[in-house]
Protein backbone atom coordinates (compact mmCIF):
# COMPACT_ATOMS: atom_id res chain seq x y z
CA UNK A 1 0.00 0.00 0.00
CA UNK A 2 1.23 3.45 -0.78
CA UNK A 3 1.60 6.19 1.77
CA UNK A 4 -1.27 8.16 0.21
CA UNK A 5 -3.67 5.23 0.59
CA UNK A 6 -2.66 4.74 4.22
CA UNK A 7 -3.14 8.45 4.97
CA UNK A 8 -6.57 8.41 3.30
CA UNK A 9 -7.61 5.40 5.38
CA UNK A 10 -6.36 7.15 8.54
CA UNK A 11 -8.36 10.27 7.68
CA UNK A 12 -11.51 8.22 7.09
CA UNK A 13 -11.03 6.44 10.42
CA UNK A 14 -10.60 9.77 12.21
CA UNK A 15 -13.76 11.15 10.62
CA UNK A 16 -15.63 8.00 11.65
CA UNK A 17 -14.43 8.05 15.29
CA UNK A 18 -15.29 11.77 15.56
CA UNK A 19 -18.82 11.13 14.29
CA UNK A 20 -19.11 8.28 16.82
CA UNK A 21 -17.91 10.64 19.60
CA UNK A 22 -20.42 13.33 18.64
CA UNK A 23 -23.30 10.84 18.52
CA UNK A 24 -22.23 9.32 21.85
CA UNK A 25 -22.37 12.71 23.58
CA UNK A 26 -25.77 13.41 22.02
CA UNK A 27 -27.01 10.01 23.20
CA UNK A 28 -25.71 10.59 26.73
CA UNK A 29 -27.42 13.99 26.86
CA UNK A 30 -30.71 12.40 25.75
CA UNK A 31 -30.31 9.69 28.38
CA UNK A 32 -29.56 12.29 31.07
CA UNK A 33 -32.69 14.28 30.25
CA UNK A 34 -34.88 11.18 30.22
CA UNK A 35 -33.27 9.62 33.32
CA UNK A 36 -32.13 6.50 31.48
CA UNK A 37 -28.94 4.43 31.82
CA UNK A 38 -25.98 6.73 31.19
CA UNK A 39 -22.86 6.25 29.11
CA UNK A 40 -19.79 6.00 31.38
CA UNK A 41 -17.43 8.97 31.35
CA UNK A 42 -14.56 6.55 30.74
CA UNK A 43 -16.11 5.68 27.40
CA UNK A 44 -16.20 9.34 26.34
CA UNK A 45 -12.54 9.75 27.30
CA UNK A 46 -11.64 6.52 25.49
CA UNK A 47 -13.28 7.75 22.30
CA UNK A 48 -11.33 11.01 22.69
CA UNK A 49 -8.03 9.21 23.17
CA UNK A 50 -8.69 7.05 20.12
CA UNK A 51 -8.87 10.20 18.00
CA UNK A 52 -12.42 11.42 18.50
CA UNK A 53 -11.66 14.40 20.70
CA UNK A 54 -12.97 16.95 18.18
CA UNK A 55 -16.29 15.15 17.87
CA UNK A 56 -16.66 14.68 21.62
CA UNK A 57 -15.75 18.29 22.38
CA UNK A 58 -18.08 19.60 19.67
CA UNK A 59 -20.88 17.50 21.16
CA UNK A 60 -20.16 18.78 24.65
CA UNK A 61 -20.33 22.40 23.52
CA UNK A 62 -23.25 22.11 21.08
CA UNK A 63 -25.45 20.09 23.42
CA UNK A 64 -24.19 21.90 26.53
CA UNK A 65 -23.48 18.56 28.15
CA UNK A 66 -20.99 18.17 31.00
CA UNK A 67 -19.78 21.74 30.51
CA UNK A 68 -19.52 22.26 34.27
CA UNK A 69 -17.16 19.33 34.66
CA UNK A 70 -13.60 20.61 34.52
CA UNK A 71 -12.33 17.12 33.69
CA UNK A 72 -14.13 17.36 30.35
CA UNK A 73 -13.73 21.04 29.57
CA UNK A 74 -9.98 20.88 30.22
CA UNK A 75 -9.25 17.19 29.69
CA UNK A 76 -10.58 16.88 26.15
CA UNK A 77 -8.65 19.95 24.86
CA UNK A 78 -5.47 18.62 26.54
CA UNK A 79 -5.94 15.30 24.75
CA UNK A 80 -6.47 17.28 21.53
CA UNK A 81 -3.23 19.22 22.03
CA UNK A 82 -1.25 16.07 22.78
CA UNK A 83 -2.61 14.39 19.65
CA UNK A 84 -1.82 17.47 17.55
CA UNK A 85 1.74 17.54 18.93
CA UNK A 86 2.25 13.84 18.20
CA UNK A 87 0.82 14.24 14.70
CA UNK A 88 3.00 17.21 13.81
CA UNK A 89 6.30 16.22 15.44
CA UNK A 90 6.39 12.43 15.63
CA UNK A 91 4.59 11.17 12.55
CA UNK A 92 6.61 11.63 9.35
Amino acid sequence: MSVIVIKNIAILLLIFINIIGFITVKSDKYRAINKLWRIPEKKLFLISILGGCLGVYAGLVIYRHKIRRWSFMLGIPVIMLIQAFVTVYWIP
